[in-house]
């Protein structure tokens, strides 16, 4: 086949028409038509460059239509060739979107658009969402306002900044009643809540999950309470392997009790093995931490104290079903209560230690 027919080819048929067929279905609340997102259980392909490209934001695979099929189906590129001219008027499915496209791209920059929007505040639209909706105590919204990574989205939604290690907004989680996705053209790099100096990691897939966990912890002076968005960047795994790389650190995997969450945390773990810092997997009961946080809440618990299972270091593990989950026999979540009270865009080297004796406190 002459390369001027092979690059008819890709103009003729999308990835998404490959994804489709694969089995793959369109998340389209985490998608924007800039970046629309398939799923197939556990696995994940982003699609860009208005369906000529993709990109597996697990891994380190991307290209074209023809590495797209070679990708899924492990054929060598002639055959992808033939797969692909195989689909030729193959129509996928068109997403109905929610969302008015804008006209025109937007003109502040990214930490400029971050300032001009205010900071929540008692009553607003965003800290009901987030203190009646997702049931965060107000001691943990307040924390994470003080922190200056809060703003008021649009319709009572929520941005929830990423940072670069100089400190400049890189980009924000967006969640609302309605709506999820990530700042058009911002770049996924870590939310923070807590010191920078704590020596604890607890990494999540999003910052409500580690406000959340922070509020079922008693937000524990010794952790930083981490979110990657759910995604997994260059510029994310250059900041957890920066992170990782301090003395003492013990990095804790708390990514969802779902498939997903365990791709993401063998990922984690094996970063904290490369590190040679402690390392472990704590779960939560449901899917995610929020989950476990509004169970609770509609429990009627009150909040109480600080009682967590202390993360230890994972050393020769085989799988994630291995791994010993953080809760207790009685199906109790490790993590104990908290105490006190406090879109229009969608997208080193560690030191050797010695951890602490594995041991689970009680919870009260």
């Amino acid at each position: 086949m002459e390369k001027a027919e092979i690059e008819g080819l890709k103009d003729k048929v999308p990835c998404a028409a490959v994804l489709e067929r694969a089995g793959f279905a369109l998340d389209i609340k985490q998608s924007t038509r800039k970046a629309m997102k398939y799923r197939r259980e556990a696995s994940i392909i982003i699609v860009i460059h208005d369906g000529k490209g993709w990109f597996d934001p697990l891994g380190d695979d991307k290209g074209d239509v023809f590495r797209l099929v070679e990708h899924l189906e492990k054929v060598p590129f002639v055959e992808a060739m033939n797969d692909v001219a195989s689909l030729v008027g193959f129509v996928p499915s068109e997403p109905v979107w929610q969302r008015v496209s804008r006209q025109r791209e937007p003109v502040l920059s990214i930490p400029e658009r971050w300032h001009a929007r205010r900071r929540p505040w008692r009553g607003s639209a965003t800290w009901r969402y987030l203190t009646e909706g997702r049931h965060l105590p107000d001691r943990i919204v307040r924390a994470a306002i003080s922190a200056g990574v809060l703003r008021e989205g649009p319709h009572g939604s929520m941005w929830a900044a990423h940072v670069h290690t100089n400190g400049t907004v890189a980009g924000w989680e967006e969640r609302g009643p309605d709506w999820r996705g990530f700042a058009t053209g911002g770049a996924k790099v870590l939310f923070h809540l807590g010191s920078p100096d704590a020596l604890r990691l607890c990494v999540t897939e999003a910052a409500i999950d580690a406000m959340s966990l922070a509020a079922l912890e008693g937000f524990s002076a010794d952790t930083l309470y981490l979110s990657t968005g759910g995604g997994w960047s260059p510029a994310t795994d250059a900041a957890l392997r920066a992170l990782a790389a301090k003395p003492g650190i013990e990095l804790v995997a708390a990514t969802d009790n779902n498939k997903q969450g365990e791709v993401y945390a063998d990922r984690l773990l094996g970063l904290g093995e490369e590190a040679e810092c402690g390392s472990d997997r704590l779960r939560p009961i449901a899917d995610d931490w929020n989950a476990d946080l509004r169970m609770k809440a509609e429990a009627g618990e009150e909040e109480g104290g600080s009682c967590r299972m202390p993360a230890g270091r994972l050393k020769g593990e085989a799988s994630p079903g291995s791994r010993r989950p953080l809760t207790r026999p009685g199906g109790e979540a490790a993590a104990g209560g908290g105490s006190g009270r406090a879109e229009e865009d969608g997208d080193p080297q560690g030191m050797n230690r010695t951890p602490a004796p594995h041991k689970a406190r009680s919870l009260p």
